[in-house]
């Protein structure tokens, strides 16, 4: 492809950076600017803050955040698997190259599992 064909493209892509700044430019320029306590409080849907907005969080629901997305990347990666899985002769030492790594992967991630079981991350009292 000749670099001509995307002359069109990159004039777009100028213009749109373009207009962004200008526009966010002229916002900062000519916008009213009224700073005070009231601006600086969270929104509420209008009402008044019940709570403060930087509130602690109990450091297990991180640690299930983590053990959900290592399930999560686990899922990701099994459904190439299975759609390359589906190609692969039956009976064949390639389907059992397949298999066995997929095994490997699917053992080490339920010893995770057990090991955050163990450690209390998925109980809460």
């Amino acid at each position: 492809m000749a670099l001509q064909q995307y002359i069109p493209l990159g004039i777009l892509i100028l213009m749109a950076v373009f207009f962004a700044v200008f526009n966010i430019g002229v916002s900062l320029i000519l916008g009213p600017r009224r700073d005070g306590p009231i601006k600086q409080r969270p929104y509420e849907s209008g009402m008044d803050p019940l709570t403060p907005a930087r509130k602690r969080f109990n450091v297990r629901f991180y640690m299930l955040a983590m053990v959900f997305l290592v399930f999560d990347v686990e899922v990701i990666f099994l459904y190439p698997w299975a759609a390359t899985f589906r190609n692969v002769g039956a009976g064949t030492a390639e389907a059992a190259v397949f298999l066995g790594r997929i095994l490997f992967f699917l053992f080490t991630t339920v010893i995770a599992l057990l090991y955050a079981y163990r450690k209390g991350v998925v109980r809460f009292e």
